[in-house]
């Protein structure tokens, strides 16, 4: 048995009843009574008593054989949810909805500002389409377990593939569309499809990158070929097939047949994402069936606040993990309307993209990256687009996949007269770890804190030898074991690995690699990777306060601090700045008033004296940006070009900005 928040957690029984599988013509549910508590009540039941919470939870989730037992923790660390039980991810998502009544309900809307096209699908037309295209995977022998691997772009077939992989109890592995062949060529490699669904183009604002090329020349380095590909055809160009290998999405479609779901076992994998690991190698994050729906569901209602037939968008990506959970698979198992966004925050075709998208679709909630907000707020620091569009529909927004800084939160409540949640979570867990958990209790917000801890999780700061910090004081920010549904599993085939990178440096806890600190009260503060806690003459600094500061300057629209390397005093911050569309000041004037804010703010222990002002900031396709890379640039270190990079020239852009300090030699 393993403890989990005090409790002692193994078997559970629930009520029996006949299982109707995947061809019921009514839906069954767990009964259960709804009782509106307060976050505090729900927390704590969460942590009291797991068993009951979780299945609880479960009673939520089409099963064909109902869960009876909550965790199998026989191979610790490699724990499973629900063993024994048998549903399929597919079926909850959409086949459940059109016998419950949503059949016309629109499922999913796909708005594409760079094709000027507009198409959305019911729950019966999307149900349908994923079938067929089932029947086009299965005439091309997939079967329960093998893996299929997408390099799309942002189009509805990129939806209907990964369910018509899931609706076959395979495994579906999504790369990010526009990966370099080399990256690519890497996680064909590794994950072995049998079938890559690919598409002639992916379209960026001013240009169309050709994939078809990029997966010729990723098949030709990997060792593991397919053996066959499938790609769509758009019509801004077309791609030449490989006779006997590739097929047109098209044409195979026309002739394909439905088929039903397949059951398979709660505990098998649903997916693998690969996310980069500190080597610059991909790491294959394997989440399972049972666990991923049950904590989705429960995440989208509880978490941020939705019911169903409410508009949810995510406007990411499917081929982050953002996209994964909640582009696809979390609102369409609430029965929600999600957004399939084609587009930029900016330049698609300008700052007032997302207001308009809002508008045209009643979109209930938003959930984006603080980039995203940065790069509109830079563009619009007034605010005037939004003042063009009717956001009566909207709810809430959401932040996160980048440290939310308070002016940016502050300006888009002041803009937008809504809830700017910020919260946190990472592509290990699938789902938020902390949040201001709106479908429970809105809880005060403080500014710079994503709040507390979401119920199921157990959060804890550690110094570097494993002993607990006090209230206040940064460490590392750890989870108790084990860690909720729907979190990874493992790495695929990779244990070890997998061991090694999350478990090895703190015994009974998963390590975020994030540094932070709990408050008085209970909530989180996460100031900064633990590689961007920087020693400065011996003082543990967070480089993530330092950045609040600066972003609070009026004409600055985003910014980086990165500790560089000093022969006094070890470290010391360098800031990057990049200013408003609008700003008056110099950059000279803009870089003292920096200088002087960290000084006054967080004290001359800090040492920041260095910065720069820059056009732009090098960042991850997702937002994300680069400081670790900044770092090696500053120090003259040998440095590998990120593969997620967003524009890879930018880096040059840097490195000279770096040069003018006397770095970057």
């Amino acid at each position: 048995m393993l403890e989990f928040g005090g409790s002692r957690i193994g078997v559970v029984s629930i009520p029996r009843g006949p299982s109707r599988g995947m061809v019921a013509r009514r839906v069954t549910r767990l009964s259960c009574v709804v009782v509106s508590r307060s976050f505090e009540e729900v927390y704590g039941a969460s942590r009291a008593d797991p068993a009951a919470f979780w299945m609880e939870a479960a009673g939520q989730i089409e099963w064909v054989r109902r869960p009876r037992a909550l965790l199998d923790d026989t191979k610790v660390p490699f724990v499973r949810w629900f063993p024994g039980a048998m549903l399929n991810s597919c079926y909850n998502a959409l086949d459940l909805h059109v016998i419950a009544g949503r059949a016309e309900q629109t499922a999913l809307i796909y708005d594409s500002p760079v094709t000027g096209e507009i198409r959305s699908y019911s729950y019966r037309e999307l149900r349908d389409e994923v079938s067929r295209f089932s029947g086009v995977l299965a005439s091309l022998g997939v079967e329960r377990g093998d893996v299929v691997l997408l390099y799309m772009p942002m189009v509805p077939e990129a939806v209907i593939g990964m369910l018509a992989v899931a609706r076959l109890g395979a495994i579906h592995s999504v790369v990010f569309g526009g990966f370099a062949s080399n990256e690519l060529a890497q996680r064909i490699q590794h994950a072995a499809p049998k079938v890559i669904l690919s598409a002639s183009c992916g379209i960026e604002p001013g240009r169309i990158v050709a994939y078809k090329p990029l997966l010729d020349a990723a098949i030709d380095q990997s060792a593991n070929k397919p053996d066959h590909c499938v790609v769509l055809q758009r019509d801004q160009q077309r791609a030449d097939l490989v006779s006997g290998r590739d097929y047109d999405w098209a044409e195979l479609m026309r002739g394909a047949s439905s088929v039903d779901c397949v059951p398979i076992g709660a505990s098998e994998p649903l997916y693998i994402l690969y996310t980069s690991g500190t080597t610059g190698m991909p790491k294959g994050v394997v989440r399972d069936n049972g666990g991923h729906a049950v904590a989705l569901k429960w995440s989208l209602e509880h978490v941020y606040g939705m019911k169903p037939g409410d508009v949810f968008w995510a406007a990411s990506d499917i081929g982050w993990v953002v996209g994964h959970s909640y582009i696809v698979y979390a609102p369409l198992f609430l029965g929600c309307t999600t957004v399939l966004y084609e587009g930029k925050p900016v330049g698609t075709p300008d700052a007032g993209a997302f207001w308009r998208v809002i508008e045209s679709h009643q979109v209930n909630t938003l959930f984006t990256a603080p980039t995203a907000l940065r790069s509109i707020k830079r563009e619009d620091p007034k605010g005037e687009r939004i003042r063009q569009h009717d956001l009566s529909s909207l709810r809430a927004l959401f932040l996160a996949g980048e440290r939310a800084d308070p002016d940016t939160v502050e300006w888009a409540e002041r803009s937008l007269s809504v809830p700017v949640i910020d919260h946190w979570w990472q592509t290990e867990t699938g789902w938020p770890i902390a949040a201001n958990c709106l479908g429970i209790e809105a809880l005060p917000v403080k500014h710079g804190s994503p709040t507390r801890p979401v119920p199921g999780y157990g959060v804890r700061v550690l110094d570097d030898e494993g002993r607990e910090l006090p209230a206040g004081e940064i460490g590392n920010i750890v989870l108790e074991l084990p860690l909720p549904p729907g979190c990874l599993k493992s790495l695929w085939d990779n244990d070890e690995g997998f061991e090694r990178a999350y478990l090895q440096r703190f015994p009974g806890f998963y390590e975020t690699s994030d540094a932070g600190y709990l408050d008085e009260d209970g909530y989180l503060w996460v100031m900064a990777r633990t590689d961007d806690i920087i020693n400065v003459a011996g003082h543990r600094l967070s480089t993530g306060a330092m950045e609040e500061v600066i972003a609070g300057h009026p004409d600055v629209a985003e910014c980086a601090v990165i500790g560089v390397a000093d022969e006094l005093k070890g470290q010391v911050p360098l800031g990057l700045a990049v200013l408003n569309a609008d700003a008056a000041t110099t950059a000279e004037e803009v870089v003292a008033d920096l200088v002087k804010r960290v000084r006054e703010t967080i004290g001359p222990v800090a040492a920041f004296k260095q910065a720069a002002v820059v056009d732009r900031l090098p960042k991850t396709r997702s937002g994300k940006i680069l400081r670790g890379t900044m770092r090696r640039i500053a120090d003259s270190e040998t440095y590998r070009t990120p593969p997620t990079i967003d524009d890879p020239a930018i880096l040059e852009e840097i490195t000279q900005a770096l040069r003018a300090l006397g770095y970057a030699r």
